[in-house]
């Protein structure tokens, strides 16, 4: 048992994290239904429904989290990159969400179309309320699974498969304004939020340089010993 304590334990970061996010976005699903911030561009009038993009909006469950569980059992520094990544601009977006309640008038009130397409949608808006939206997690989440991909080495070797993650990444970003889950002020706050975690991260390598503070750290207090 204490292998393999020993070799998933940074799994535990993760468990907790998860726990803690879906209870605060529970909480705030329940509590916000009538947001005094609406989220509105001009350019969003323009943007035309199109429910097949409803295709990647659900891929992205399943994007996001092959990349965590890869980098997870394959890679460990690159698994503690990629969560501190994503915790720290979901955690962002929970802040951002209690302090300022938010949502859009974006959705059309009748389905243009009837299909199967629009039928996940339909769906969709029933589980899941046009309210706290900003930044968009879809949006900053799929550029974090991507750079993990790319900043992999193993996998950055594979340009078949760098190519596929990045058409992948886009079509999620498009796809949340596509169906109407988002406005673009949303996904250029999260373009935004994206760029500055990844010179924290991939530029200034937080997670390295934390490690080598913490074994310096270490060392000192058993020379102090």
């Amino acid at each position: 048992m204490k292998k393999y304590y020993e070799r998933y334990k940074h799994a535990i970061p993760l468990i907790v994290y998860a726990i803690i996010y879906c209870t605060w976005f529970a909480y705030l699903e329940q509590k916000v239904k009538h947001p005094a911030t609406i989220i509105h561009m001009q350019l969003d009038d323009k943007i035309p429904f199109l429910e097949v993009f409803v295709i990647p909006y659900f891929l992205w469950f399943a994007y996001v989290s092959v990349v965590v569980l890869y980098c997870f059992f394959k890679n460990k520094q690159e698994y503690y990159r990629t969560c501190v990544f994503l915790f720290t601009g979901m955690t962002v977006f929970l802040v951002i969400s209690t302090l300022w309640p938010n949502g859009h008038h974006l959705r059309p009130q009748i389905m243009p179309r009837d299909n199967v397409f629009t039928f996940l949608i339909a769906n969709l808006y029933k589980a899941d309320t046009p309210t706290n939206l900003w930044p968009s997690i879809h949006v900053y989440n799929s550029i974090g699974a991507h750079l993990a991909v790319v900043h992999n080495q193993k996998l950055a070797k594979n340009r078949k498969l760098c190519t596929g993650s990045f058409i992948l990444c886009v079509s999620i970003i498009l796809s949340t304004v596509f169906i109407k889950q988002h406005s673009m002020f949303d996904v250029i706050t999260a373009f935004v939020m994206a760029g500055v975690m990844y010179l924290v991260v991939y530029q200034a390598d937080i997670v390295t340089y934390c490690q080598v503070y913490r074994s310096n750290w270490k060392h000192r207090r058993v020379r102090q010993v």
